[in-house]
């Protein structure tokens, strides 16, 4: 061992990149609902983002091979979680997808996302690294597949889908040849086709949301009314933007949930392309740190955990940001550490402490 663990080896880099961005998301929550019905929101945010700080800390100690050796209970605890939403789960809005204990929600979807990392990481390490067979593969879809069968009967589509890098990042990494890649995705496509021209799979919200952002045109007051109140918003904001709650979209109740899934087009339209190309920087800048830590990681199962972190956020953020502009379908996926809400912060500080680990531990033998 070179020496034993402390928090010289954290990435205090990477911790400074993430406390500004956190830093925007409380200004502009506070920015964009300073003359709504969510005024106050930011309070909240600065709570999790706290609660998540700890957190962070406490699981950057905890040796990452231990999560992995309890991971299986912890899998089983998740889907028996997600078993009971389903049954005494909160409904808001049709769908069941929280649990409330007294004062607090939370939802459980959001914390399988760490728990499949970790689970994906284990079942790949394991193999070693050489290349699959068609049984392991298998083995790989059903270990996520079950998660994300039990999410999508909540309905919740936009959280499913985030399932979905965490497997691709471990097929990648974990050896999957290109004949086999190639058949899978022959066979994705095939099955998306089915389900949707099926109609029995989605809900009628559900495949109006996939549709209406080709032409919201058609249904400026119902199905398309977010999108276009986005693309307004963000468009207004011109270059420099129209100032710190200043943006008429966002002030006159116009842009919905502007704290939340819509928070980025909030930002565009108060401080226009300089500022949203300045966030994204900042956005690339993290996701860059954590992949350079994948590298250095001592282990296949450091690097196969950072990497399917890396995997999520930059599926979030990619599907959030063209969810705004109109290059995307509302799904209802928040942008990681910007978007107002307790379980979405708490992964991404939870998901980040694991990441600080694997760094911490990359020279112990």
């Amino acid at each position: 061992m070179r020496r034993f663990l402390s928090f010289r080896d954290f990435d205090w880099t990477l911790l400074g990149m993430v406390l500004v961005l956190c830093t925007v998301s409380v200004l502009e929550i506070y920015s964009a609902t300073l003359h709504t019905k969510y005024a106050g929101f930011h309070t909240k945010q600065m709570f999790w983002i706290s609660g998540g700080l700890v957190a962070m800390f406490i699981f950057a100690k905890i040796d990452y091979h231990k999560l992995i050796d309890f991971v299986p209970w912890a899998y089983g605890v998740c889907l028996v979680a997600l078993v009971a939403v389903m049954f005494f789960g909160q409904k808001v809005l049709g769908a069941r997808r929280w649990i409330k204990l007294g004062p607090m929600h939370f939802q459980p979807s959001e914390w399988v996302k760490l728990i499949l990392i970790l689970v994906v990481a284990r079942y790949f390490a394991n193999l070693g690294g050489r290349s699959l067979t068609w049984k392991e593969i298998f083995k790989a879809f059903v270990l996520v597949g079950v998660p994300m069968l039990l999410v999508i009967r909540q309905p919740d589509l936009g959280t499913t889908l985030t399932y979905t890098p965490i497997l691709v990042a471990g097929l990648f990494l974990g050896g999957i040849n290109l004949r086999q890649a190639l058949i899978l995705l022959t066979a994705g496509a095939v099955l998306v086709a089915g389900v949707w021209s099926s109609g029995k799979f989605l809900k009628p919200y559900q495949k109006a949301r996939l549709t209406s952002f080709i032409n919201p045109d058609n249904d400026p007051r119902g199905t398309g009314y977010q999108l276009l109140q986005s693309k307004i918003a963000v468009g207004s904001g011109g270059v420099w933007g129209k100032g710190a709650a200043k943006g008429t979209q966002t002030q006159g109740d116009f842009l919905p949930i502007p704290h939340a899934d819509f928070i980025f087009a909030a930002f565009g339209e108060e401080h226009g392309f300089v500022g949203a190309l300045l966030v994204l920087l900042l956005y690339f800048l993290i996701l860059m740190r954590l992949i350079q830590n994948a590298q250095t990681a001592a282990d296949l199962s450091g690097s196969l955990i950072i990497m399917g972190i890396v995997a999520v956020l930059t599926f979030q953020i990619a599907v959030n940001v063209g969810m705004v502009i109109g290059f995307m379908p509302v799904t209802g996926i928040p942008l990681p550490l910007m978007s107002y809400g307790g379980s979405s912060v708490l992964f991404a500080f939870l998901a980040l402490g694991v990441a600080m680990n694997v760094r911490m531990r990359r020279f112990v033998n």
